[in-house]
């Protein structure tokens, strides 16, 4: 028995320590720097919570952050709804019609999630491209050309341009536990609903929409917390200004500027980017808790 532990010990500690090295570690050290005014390379000043005051109580600091809250609740909002929505069609699909290649599928439907953002934004950049990019061009050939627009370059298009490409790299992980999810659902269901004369329609939304109800739950979370800590999507496609005009500026572009500086002309100040941090943990941190005591309570009614 005593074995066992030590072996279970084993195999547990090299995860635990690379865990605290790289998630609890910097994740204290951020705490702790928010109590510090710091410009990145001079000495360290204790000044307790005047970060947290310069960044609610400074107009400069509080309108950018308030700002960018706004926009991550929009870039989130716009992600799951296009994200969950295709994913969930695809999975219906595949699962529904019994199609040949089913593993080609999921490959295919996954692939780019395995490629870097930094491409994927790339990619999506050349794709909005005003002058020569696919998407005007497509317009052009089907006569829309007078709806053309610099898709990036336009304050009300430009974080819901990038949000598509976002949701288009991160589909096929739905998409998988989507149709893992319906693949768990008892076929005797499916078979009853058949013999009642169900369609296929009524069937999904009557028996799989509801079975896979925690599927979607689990995955609501995970888009929510890669959302509010998003930062290289936004970083690839238009920089860590906000560009145009802060709409694209969200929570990770602005803790990037605050901490390091910009060309706009805002010294670095890693105190109040701790801060920035911090308050990200916390507003993540309590969305996800009251999501699980919300889906606790649902379940035991």
């Amino acid at each position: 028995m005593k074995r066992s532990k030590w072996l279970y010990a084993g195999f547990v500690l090299p995860a635990l320590v690379l865990y605290s090295v790289f998630m609890l570690y910097p994740l204290i050290s951020s705490l702790g720097l928010s109590l510090f005014s710091w410009n990145g390379y001079g000495p360290k000043t204790y000044v307790g919570f005047e970060n947290f005051a310069k960044l609610f109580g400074n107009v400069n600091y509080s309108a950018r952050f308030f700002g960018a809250l706004k926009n991550n609740v929009i870039f989130f909002v716009e992600t799951i709804i296009l994200q969950n929505a295709t994913a969930l069609l695809l999975a219906a699909l595949v699962n529904i019609r019994r199609i040949r290649g089913t593993k080609l599928f999921r490959s295919l439907y996954y692939l780019p999630c395995t490629l870097s953002i930094i491409v994927v934004g790339y990619i999506w950049t050349l794709i909005y491209n005003p002058l020569w990019g696919s998407l005007n061009y497509s317009m052009d050939l089907l006569g829309l050309g007078a709806y053309k627009l610099a898709w990036l370059g336009n304050e009300k298009t430009a974080l819901l341009a990038i949000a598509i490409a976002n949701a288009w790299q991160y589909t096929g992980t739905p998409f998988v536990m989507f149709l893992a999810g319906m693949n768990a659902v008892p076929g005797e269901l499916y078979e009853a609903a058949e013999i009642d004369g169900a369609s296929v329609t009524r069937q999904f939304f009557r028996i799989t929409l509801p079975l896979i109800m925690p599927v979607m739950f689990i995955i609501s979370v995970i888009v929510f917390v890669g959302n509010f800590s998003a930062f290289e999507i936004v970083y690839a496609m238009t920089g860590s200004t906000g560009a145009p005009g802060y709409s694209t500026d969200i929570l990770g572009t602005f803790f990037y500027r605050t901490c390091f500086g910009s060309r706009l002309g805002m010294p670095p100040d890693m105190g109040v980017g701790a801060a920035i941090a911090t308050c990200m943990f916390a507003i993540i941190g309590i969305a996800v808790a009251a999501w699980f005591k919300m889906s606790k309570r649902e379940s035991d009614l």
